[in-house]
């Protein structure tokens, strides 16, 4: 069906906001700048969204929505190995701090510091969008649940993912280097591998790796 161009409006609204957020913050956003860099009237942005905080509900619905087709799905297609595609999202995140030398974090997480008390309303939403991530990388657990031992649960595991992530994030943009993110995934990766070899008796060949697949090289951190 094709779009009509008021959704085309709203849909760019959207898309604009969820970039300034996420680069600037939501307190550092105005309306007049979403609706400018949108090449629209202000006017327009207010007949979608007649409070800022329904334009932010509005973006944290759409990346719920675009989690699995824009985010997952581009490792997913090219990583099988359930195991690999985990490490796969990590260097995702890692290729967008390299990218943006630091500058965009994950944007849920940057929200959440921002807005849990100012905008409690948000919250279930904030808290909706992890766990849609959760869910996905606990799915590939659950790929490999055999290769596992009897009593590892994959939604703990993803979980444990989730802090790891979220932690080494913040720690490669306080520092501006990626010493604590490799180090984090390094050793997630070791604490998962043990896994594996208590669950099928066999150490993959991956050990000693970092996020991006390629040997560990924590030289000054600024591969």
């Amino acid at each position: 069906m094709a779009e009509t161009p008021s959704n085309s409006k709203r849909d760019r609204l959207i898309q604009v906001a969820m970039d300034l957020f996420a680069l600037q913050g939501y307190g550092n956003t105005g309306l007049a700048q979403i609706a400018r860099e949108a090449e629209m009237l202000p006017g327009s942005l207010y007949h979608f969204f007649p409070t800022k905080e329904d334009l932010l509900a509005a973006t944290l619905e759409t990346r719920l929505r675009l989690l699995q087709p824009e985010v997952l799905d581009p490792i997913w297609s090219r990583i099988d190995d359930p195991i690999e595609r985990i490490f796969g999202l990590l260097d995702g995140y890692r290729r967008m701090l390299r990218m943006t030398e630091f500058g965009h974090g994950c944007p849920i997480g940057n929200l959440v510091i921002e807005l849990t008390e100012t905008n409690p309303n948000i919250r279930p939403l904030l808290a909706a969008n992890f766990d849609n991530w959760i869910h996905a990388v606990q799915q590939c657990f659950t790929d490999a649940r055999h290769r596992l031992p009897e009593d590892a649960d994959p939604e703990q595991l993803a979980l444990f993912v989730l802090v790891t992530m979220e932690g080494a994030v913040m720690l490669a943009r306080t520092y501006r280097n990626f010493d604590a993110y490799d180090t984090a995934v390094a050793s997630l990766r070791d604490y998962i591998e043990r896994l594996l070899a208590a669950g099928t008796g066999d150490w993959p060949r991956s050990v000693g790796k970092d996020a991006s697949g390629s040997n560990s090289n924590r030289q000054g951190g600024k591969s």
